[in-house]
């Protein structure tokens, strides 16, 4: 268990902690402590796959996890923000329905032994949901605090279908048949 993949199961582990603060407890220090504690998530991402990449630390249970711990990241934070009001639920089903096709797609990549790598629509795009998942997480009462959240958010939907297109067309044939 090297550096980047603590770094990637510490953020699995934090996931929890964040739902049981918004769901459990309420109030303002609930939602900083949510926010502070997402931010910490959200930053081990930052660090994991440059450390692997830079001393050579790349792993197939990171190579799997990574991507993982995003998703359950963004999707676990969503689904609360959904069940206290603080996201649209349309908005929520359109990223978590990219976010299943393009796990599906990559398997079956896999399958016919393609790689399929983020590239940089999907890193904004995870940015974008990080921002807009802090943005709602921060209980600041302040009008362009409120602005920013809401173009964070429109701005991740639009780059979550994007990118799905975006994944589609640039690796079509893996949806071929061969026969």
């Amino acid at each position: 268990m090297n550096l980047p993949n603590k770094l990637t199961t510490m953020r699995v582990l934090l996931i929890p902690v964040v739902v049981v603060l918004l769901l459990v407890f309420e109030g303002t220090w609930a939602d900083i402590a949510a926010g502070v504690v997402y931010l910490i998530a959200a930053v081990t991402d930052l660090f994991d796959g440059k450390i692997a990449r830079k001393y050579n630390l790349v792993t197939n249970f990171g190579k799997f996890m990574d991507p993982l711990a995003d998703k359950l990241l963004v999707c676990s934070t969503l689904i609360c923000m959904v069940a206290i009001g603080r996201a649209p639920a349309w908005a929520v089903i359109i990223i978590m329905a990219r976010e299943f096709a393009i796990s599906g797609f990559r398997l079956v990549a896999a399958g016919r032994g393609v790689v399929i790598a983020a590239d940089w629509s999907g890193k904004i795009k995870t940015t974008l949901q990080n921002c807009w998942c802090i943005g709602m997480l921060f209980p600041i009462e302040w009008s362009v605090w409120k602005v920013l959240t809401t173009v964070a958010m429109v701005l991740a939907v639009i780059l979550t279908v994007y990118s799905f297109i975006d994944y589609l067309l640039g690796n079509k044939n893996v949806l071929k048949d061969d026969v």
